[in-house]
């Protein structure tokens, strides 16, 4: 091949590769929350409860979502478990567009799709029911047979740990076996997606232990996605990965990956980053603003491998001393 031949196929490249759209955000990802908005009116007065969310969670991933009271948590999980309908921005689980669905839709979406287990523990079992008999009713309401459902309800209490409460009404179990046991009723219809909200809130911390010992064998072990939504930071410790939302925007996420050190022994290694959204905003951390004073206005300065950030009042170093 010519000089100018090669360079002609170098252009070529080039130039195809600048009229190729760019992948669209999210493609691979289970779940994906795009600028999401999420607006209240409350008595004449405007909340808004998600400010342009970004969010991806992959398939078999095991998430924790913490944020404190009126970060916007319970809405985001309000919208995947298709109960509430966002103002504006896209969301989409699996092959479901959460902004398109007719009410039809939805019923089916939270039948086929999606688990969810509330914090508070008389919410998520009917009272009159054995534990077997609220396993099995997600399954009746999906036309599965009478034989595979009370087959199919005994293997997930098992798998729970929770096979001697079959029997056993609500009334007659602990908090952390009504818990486990809504957890297997969420998981009747075999979901790609559990959400739990707030699911050790009323628990105390040995059991809270249990409880999530259980998300995470179901996760392992099942390959369910599970997301849990928390103001307890204490959670974030038992999963893969933690996503803080503050003000209605995811603000930061812990990675947490286990290493083997020299001697052979393994340990967990958590690291913090800040998340830059869609619309290139990052949420930088109180205590770092409040060293510096950033406050309104900052000056940005572009270095050869990281971006700057200095106080309005700052001079940096390329400017010229007056």
């Amino acid at each position: 091949m010519t000089e100018a031949a090669g360079t002609a196929t170098s252009l070529a490249t080039l130039e195809e590769r600048a009229r190729a759209r760019p992948e669209a955000f999210g493609t691979g990802a289970l779940i994906v929350c795009e600028s999401l908005v999420r607006i209240y009116q409350s008595e004449g007065v405007e909340v808004q409860a998600l400010q342009g969310l970004d969010l991806l969670v992959r398939t078999g991933e095991l998430v924790a979502v913490v944020g404190a009271s009126g970060s916007g948590k319970s809405t985001l999980l309000a919208v995947l478990s298709g109960l509430d309908v966002p103002t504006a921005g896209n969301v989409r689980v699996g092959e479901w567009d959460l902004m398109a669905m007719t009410a039809r839709q939805r019923v089916a979406y939270r039948r086929t799709t999606v688990g969810f287990v509330w914090q508070q523990t008389a919410r998520n079992l009917v009272p009159y029911l054995t534990a077997a008999e609220n396993v099995a009713l997600p399954m009746a309401l999906a036309g599965r047979p009478r034989r595979a459902r009370r087959a199919d309800a005994a293997g997930l209490l098992d798998v729970l740990g929770v096979g001697y409460c079959a029997d056993r009404r609500p009334g007659q179990m602990s908090g952390g076996e009504q818990q486990r046991v809504a957890i297997a009723t969420a998981l009747a219809n075999s979901p790609q997606v559990l959400l739990a909200d707030e699911p050790t809130g009323e628990l105390d911390t040995a059991t809270s232990a249990d409880v999530l010992a259980a998300l995470r064998d179901v996760n392992r072990d099942l390959g369910t996605t599970v997301v849990v939504v928390t103001h307890d930071p204490g959670v974030s410790e038992h999963v893969q990965r933690t996503v803080a939302i503050r003000d209605g925007r995811t603000s930061s996420e812990v990675l947490r990956r286990t290493t083997t050190r020299d001697d052979g022994t393994e340990h967990t290694v958590a690291e913090e980053l800040a998340v830059l959204d869609r619309a290139g905003r990052v949420q930088l951390p109180r205590e770092y603003r409040e060293a510096l004073d950033l406050v309104g206005r900052v000056r940005l300065t572009l270095e050869q491998s990281h971006i700057a950030v200095h106080p309005e009042h700052a001079r940096t170093d390329g400017e010229d001393a007056r």
